[in-house]
């Protein structure tokens, strides 16, 4: 049985990037046939996008902002330059948010993933993620048929009519949301239903923890997991050696500091932006919202391509300060316009009945004049008055969060 996909699993980083970044150019040319996109280039040589140093200087596509862009200009904000017509599929998801589907093969660049979890051609999968106008039954679905698996859209629920599938074509693998297949397991054995030929599984769209993948393995089930959106489809995904989640082919990961464009170090958490290279439907830095850090090293199953450690958080850390909002894109400015600060974490609490925001900044040389400074920027992003308290390099956490809310009300 073959260990990798395909050869390009297993290429040089440096290899992998030139490949990406060479193909960038034209890439960002198509998107720039969309209205929104042109705009958002405009005065832009997208011939000299050749690095990730270059991307980096592009804007920022926020996830949460879809909403408000596509109905603006529907259906797709002005980002997509193709009719709807053009597509193979159309969907929803919740916000809303409205996505096409291309029609090449495993368009959500799926089947990679679920290989690494040990789908094979002509197994028959059991696929219980929705098919109904959102895509993420769709998405598991045109991957494990690029594969050359036979797949039952089962759908989510109905655990009884599940049981008849799974006794009927005795499926070897399954697709859905962990939680859900502690359902069927537990389901099948109260009620004395045999659902023994589920031996792997890959999942997504909940949380994972080591406790219920350590369950599943005791239950005759290899589980593994994948980060995945309805926009982008997959994004990363578990090996067989468990350490991290490998980001995906075809596919530009940044981590960025939360509120801003600009990558972290190594290791830091931040925020996922990815860039796919999809000329029917290029999405250009767009910011998921989530937070992971990068791991060093490539994996010890081999594929050399960025791990990170998977979903860590969420990214909108924005707030309420005496009525006023606010967000860490502030935070990020505060930064910008002192570059002798490190770490930031803007500290909300309450004492009495008021509101207290703290800026704790992290710097080698804290002083007085600093702390004016800082503070008088503070205000002025802001409109509120705040502390500031310098502390050590190193000393804030690694978490991602700019923004803490720890407000306690009786």
């Amino acid at each position: 049985m073959a260990d990798h996909y395909d050869d390009r699993e297993t290429r040089s980083p440096a290899e992998r990037d030139a490949a990406l970044f060479a193909r960038l150019p034209e890439i960002l040319k198509q998107a720039a046939r969309a209205p929104a996109y042109a705009e958002r280039f405009n005065g832009i040589d997208l011939d000299n996008i050749r690095s990730r140093e270059a991307l980096a200087a592009l804007p920022v596509l926020r996830k949460a902002e879809l909403p408000a862009l596509q109905k603006a200009a529907l259906p797709f904000g002005g980002f997509v330059s193709e009719a709807p017509g053009s597509f193979g599929r159309l969907f929803t998801s919740p916000g809303p948010i409205f996505e096409p589907e291309a029609t090449t093969s495993d368009p959500w660049r799926s089947a990679r993933g679920l290989f690494a979890a040990g789908f094979r051609r002509g197994d028959v999968v059991l696929n219980t993620f929705s098919y109904h106008l959102t895509p993420g039954g769709f998405i598991m679905d045109s991957g494990a048929r690029a594969l050359g698996c036979a797949v039952i859209p089962a759908g989510p629920g109905n655990t009884e009519q599940q049981f008849e599938l799974i006794e009927a074509y005795r499926p070897v693998a399954y697709c859905g949301t962990p939680d859900f297949l502690k359902i069927l397991l537990d389901g099948a054995a109260s009620s004395g239903r045999d659902i023994s030929s589920i031996k792997r599984a890959l999942v997504s769209g909940a949380a994972f923890p080591k406790s219920l993948q350590e369950e599943f393995s005791a239950r005759g089930i290899e589980a593994y997991q994948a980060y995945a959106t309805a926009d982008l489809g997959f994004i990363a995904h578990e090996t067989s050696v468990r350490e991290g989640l490998v980001v995906n082919e075809d596919i530009i990961v940044e981590i960025v500091r939360p509120g801003t464009g600009d990558p972290v170090p190594e290791g830091d958490v931040g925020e996922i932006v990815v860039t796919t290279l999809d000329p029917h439907r290029p999405f250009i830095r767009l910011a998921l919202g989530d937070l992971t850090a990068a791991m060093s090293g490539v994996s010890p199953c081999g594929r050399t391509n960025m791990r990170i450690k998977g979903w860590m958080g969420r990214a909108d850390q924005a707030t309420k300060v005496k009525g006023m909002f606010i967000r860490p894109e502030q935070v990020a400015e505060i930064g910008r316009r002192h570059p002798e600060l490190g770490r930031l974490r803007l500290i909300v609490t309450r004492e009495g009945e008021t509101d207290v925001m703290t800026l704790a900044a992290e710097t080698v040389e804290p002083s007085d004049a600093l702390s004016a400074a800082v503070d008088a920027t503070l205000q002025s992003i802001a409109k509120l008055k705040g502390l500031v308290k310098f502390t050590a390099p190193g000393s804030l956490p690694n978490d991602g969060k700019v923004i803490a809310d720890e407000r306690k009300y009786d």
